[in-house]
């Protein structure tokens, strides 16, 4: 972080969680191969290849979701010729750069268990971008960092089995 850079959002959580997908994907490209040998003795598991498909399928479309979540969000300051800009960086290590005055809306969602909140983050050319969970900042500086932005937080509307919802 250079100096004059301002942290907006952090997440706990930014690596991309590579070796338990890969883990998972293994152990289902196991079953359906098992599965699979038992086809050819006339067994009736054709469920367990689309089951596995399906799986597979699931797992691919979440690691490109997930991919795009923010896990880092800072006002970076501008020069003379620039003003200053809004760097968010992605899981997948992509980072963007936008006008903080383009921020239509910023929202954060405190969970009810734990002391972490979810980033909601609407821009005005209508991209949603969701955040992993992190602590929750002050909103005084997101107010102050993008003054065109409706900001604010919320608490969770679910939760726990046996944890009231506030």
């Amino acid at each position: 972080m250079t100096a004059g850079e301002v942290l907006l959002w952090d997440a706990d959580d930014k690596s991309t969680r590579t070796v338990p997908r890969l883990r998972r994907v293994g152990v289902m490209s196991g079953c359906i191969g098992f599965f699979g040998l038992l086809l050819l003795t006339d067994s009736d598991a054709t469920w367990v290849l689309y089951a596995g498909a399906l799986h597979l399928l699931a797992e691919t479309g979440y690691w490109v979701w997930d991919r795009r979540r923010l896990v880092e969000a800072r006002l970076v300051p501008g020069d003379a010729d620039r003003p200053a800009r809004l760097r968010l960086r992605r899981v997948g290590g992509r980072i963007t750069e936008h006008d903080p005055h383009h921020v239509a809306r910023v929202l954060l969602i405190h969970d009810n268990v734990q002391d972490l909140a979810n980033l909601r983050l609407s821009l005005r050319d209508k991209h949603l971008l969701f955040g992993r969970p992190g602590r929750a900042p002050d909103l005084t500086l997101w107010r102050r960092t993008c003054p065109k932005a409706e900001v604010g937080d919320r608490a969770a509307r679910w939760g726990m089995p046996g944890i009231p919802d506030e």
